[in-house]
């Protein structure tokens, strides 16, 4: 949909939720494991993420060079459905937010599913009222630094549960 909408904020959200299943599975596999276990899988976690905020910075500086008139009212419609989905994913692993580097991570990547979706549909208005590409790009630099700052809170509390344990 991101490439329909040539939206470099919606392909950041689209980029992330993929990350995200990935999550989702290690975090399955992993559960009941080691702390060594869980911390590896979620350094794992943190390196793609971090990946993936990598992705998307770069990319979203070549549009900056190489952009076209992203379709507004798709990205709304997108980010809309999106956030119903995210939001009840959240709303049932709220609980869960302050547990070890591997959970956490599940909730981290929630949390930022939301807030990427939101900021896609402010986005999508923005470019709708402006009639310019430039909120688009700073959505998705916004959702990059995101990811970024994510990932450094995953990957440290992992390496910290890590060297703690025997």
């Amino acid at each position: 949909m991101s490439q329909v909408a040539s939206s470099q904020a919606l392909q950041a959200d689209a980029l992330d939720f993929l990350a995200d299943t990935l999550t989702y599975g290690i975090s399955l596999a992993v559960i009941g494991s080691s702390v060594k276990v869980r911390s590896n899988a979620a350094i794992a976690k943190g390196l793609s993420l971090f990946a993936v905020g990598l992705w998307v910075f770069g990319s979203t500086l070549y549009r900056v060079y190489y952009s076209q008139m992203p379709e507004a009212e798709l990205m709304g419609v997108v980010g809309f459905v999106a956030l119903l989905v995210n939001m009840t994913s959240v709303v049932l692993l709220i609980s869960y937010k302050e547990g070890d580097a591997n959970v956490r991570s599940v909730w981290l990547c929630s949390r930022n599913d939301a807030i990427g979706n939101i900021a896609v549909i402010i986005a999508a208005l923005s470019v709708w009222g402006t009639a310019t590409y430039w909120p688009d790009l700073i959505v998705a630099f916004i959702m990059a630094t995101l990811f970024l700052s994510s990932a450094f809170q995953i990957m440290r509390q992992a390496i910290s549960e890590k060297h703690a344990t025997p």
